[in-house]
């Protein structure tokens, strides 16, 4: 499809749980250089990376090609958003001074017709009280400080652990989407919002509410999904190889 903006999420890079799409970050790399010239716009809708953490002399070198692919798709005029997840909310300016690539927890964007609200989507849910929490103690301005002094191998180790038990324990909670709906609601008749994109748990899917539309990216650690928005239609794609669903 020509003229439409992308959107992806959950790949969670660096992660390799048991039964995850083998070589995933090959196959992003090759979807993202099909979008040059046909996607007006990117939106990463979080949890790009299993972690991610920017020190003042380092930056993680596991995932050069992505950033030289990611920098390439924006020189060739496609308009790219990185949105924090609850994995990698530890954003600092590398991609903005380096890759000329934003970073924000949400953004509201007119999109071909469309008036978006999009963000990665923790804490929408009633029962999201845990990653609400979590959140909150692992951005604290404290405990970020006292991270930043820990060698980035020996830190990257730690996260990475910490992020593959958390998945373990939380593997068999799966949140009905139906669960996300009431702010997701407010959220929309707040900013004027006809469409809603999100990403989180996993649970990929389009649903028409009174508002509107909401739309979530589904995931690229298991699966291979992403949505995309063009002048008229919102089309989720349930994988690289299957028709689209769609709603007007």
């Amino acid at each position: 499809m020509n003229q439409a903006a992308y959107f992806i999420s959950d790949a969670h890079l660096g992660a390799s749980p048991r039964g995850s799409v083998l070589e995933r970050e090959e196959h992003l790399i090759s979807f993202l250089k099909e979008l040059e010239g046909k996607a007006t716009h990117l939106f990463i809708a979080g949890d790009l990376f299993e972690f991610w953490y920017e020190y003042d002399y380092y930056s993680p070198s596991r995932f050069f090609k992505l950033c030289r692919v990611l920098a390439n798709l924006k020189d060739s005029g496609c308009e790219i958003k990185l949105l924090k997840g609850n994995h990698d909310f530890a954003y600092g300016n590398f991609f903005e001074r380096e890759l000329g690539i934003d970073t924000c927890s949400h953004i509201v964007a007119e999109l071909h017709g469309r008036r978006v609200y999009i963000c990665h989507g923790d804490g929408l849910a009633r029962g999201d009280i845990y990653y609400r929490v979590l959140r909150k103690i692992l951005d604290f301005k404290l405990n970020r400080f006292l991270f930043k002094w820990l060698h980035p191998d020996i830190g990257m180790r730690i996260a990475l652990y910490i992020g593959s038990n958390s998945r373990d324990l939380n593997k068999e909670r799966i949140v009905p989407e139906e669960q996300y709906f009431d702010k997701i609601r407010k959220i929309m008749r707040k900013n004027g919002c006809d469409t809603f994109v999100h990403g989180h748990n996993h649970s990929g899917g389009l649903w028409k509410v009174p508002e509107g539309v909401v739309v979530n990216c589904g995931q690229w650690l298991f699966e291979e999904n992403y949505a995309c928005i063009s002048k008229k239609i919102c089309y989720f794609y349930p994988s690289l190889l299957t028709e689209p669903s769609s709603a007007s």
